[in-house]
């Protein structure tokens, strides 16, 4: 893979909690190639937006948000402790709040806002430019990179989803509760694909993979057939 003309772009889009983004940095990893946590990146926004008082409770102030986007820097710094990226809001470490159940329940929100989907799809287009980019996201193959060369819509039962992001959550010590995580699922699936900016939906020529009882080997597996049929 040494050859640039060789590398291509791999989009990874699917449902919240379906493990995209793991999935992503190991092909990442395999193949040599830039990991783009797109997810991250509107979940820093809303961060943002919720230090900055933009969104208050359950209430958010479309007006303010977008007032702030000219005032957020979002970067990725590689964290060798992980053996991977962390995000950083204006210099700052996020990684680990944005993370969090009060940015889970309100990320789909802001995630639907026009001028934010346009400042950070450009900001996406760009990153993946040269190609050798893993991109994972709602829209990466059907807005972002559309022309990308192999495009997974990943997807697995919401009640798999909401056990895994609750030991992830409860791993870290916070204090929810399965019934709590199973609604957020549920309730960003709907606004995810009902949206009516770049709504979740499985581009005509991307390739489902469900893994909702798939171990991380047997996925892998699964992608380096599809990988190999494209290079």
């Amino acid at each position: 893979m040494s050859d640039t003309k060789k590398k291509i772009v791999i989009a990874v889009d699917g449902f919240s909690s379906c493990g995209k983004s793991t999935f992503a940095k190991a092909i990442a990893a395999r193949l040599g190639y830039i990991f783009i946590d797109t997810g991250a990146m509107y979940r820093a926004v809303t961060l943002f937006a919720i230090d900055e008082g933009a969104i208050c409770g359950d209430r958010v102030d479309e007006g303010a948000v977008v007032a702030l986007l000219d005032k957020i820097s979002i970067t990725f710094r590689f964290n060798p402790e992980r053996g991977a990226s962390d995000i950083y809001v204006n210099g700052n470490l996020a990684e680990g709040r944005i993370r969090g159940i009060e940015v889970s329940d309100r990320v789909s929100a802001v995630s639907a806002i026009p001028e934010v989907r346009h400042k950070l799809v450009a900001m996406q287009q760009e990153m993946g430019r040269e190609r050798g980019v893993v991109m994972d996201g709602r829209d990466i193959g059907t807005v972002v990179f559309p022309d990308a060369e192999l495009k997974i819509y990943m997807t697995a039962d919401p009640r798999v989803r909401a056990q895994r992001r609750y030991d992830e959550l409860t791993a870290k010590g916070d204090h929810v509760t399965l019934e709590e995580i199973e609604r957020n699922v549920r309730e960003r699936d709907h606004a995810d694909m009902t949206r009516a900016i770049s709504p979740l939906r499985r581009a005509e020529d991307a390739v489902e993979l469900d893994n909702s009882h798939m171990t991380v080997a047997e996925q892998m597996e699964w992608f380096e057939r599809e990988f190999a049929k494209r290079v």
